[in-house]
């Protein structure tokens, strides 16, 4: 009967591993796939940031070559030039603020381990 006891308990641990195991590397998939998702994000950003830098920078460059021309045409570039660049910036300082924001990679994970470690600690 003891022993019965006995592999009914190791059974029911051994459930007990495998449900909080299945938990954590469900919990860690969850955490990969928010850190992707952000890195995506992020990326796209950069990207954008970017191009909108460099197209003001183009910008710039016919604004000083046709400076002397017709002032129709500065005035249409310094525009066009300002307009890039004030995107090309925003963009830059949004993505600058986003890597500040960033959690750190697998933080709910780490938390939960930690708990786990306490309570079996205990």
């Amino acid at each position: 009967m003891s022993q019965e006891n006995l592999f009914s308990a190791l059974k029911n641990l051994v459930s007990t591993g495998a449900s909080i195991a299945q938990t954590r590397l469900e919990l860690i998939s969850t955490d990969v796939q928010i850190a992707r998702t952000q890195f995506l994000n992020l990326l796209v950003m950069v990207i954008c940031a970017l191009f909108f830098l460099f197209f003001g920078l183009v910008m710039l460059a016919l604004l000083i070559v046709i400076y002397s021309w017709e002032t129709d045409r500065v005035l249409a570039l310094s525009l066009l030039t300002s307009g890039f660049l004030a995107a090309g910036i925003i963009l830059a300082l949004v993505v600058l603020r986003s890597i500040k924001a960033m959690p750190k990679l697998f933080e709910a994970t780490i938390a939960e381990l930690a708990k786990d470690r306490q309570e079996l600690s205990k």
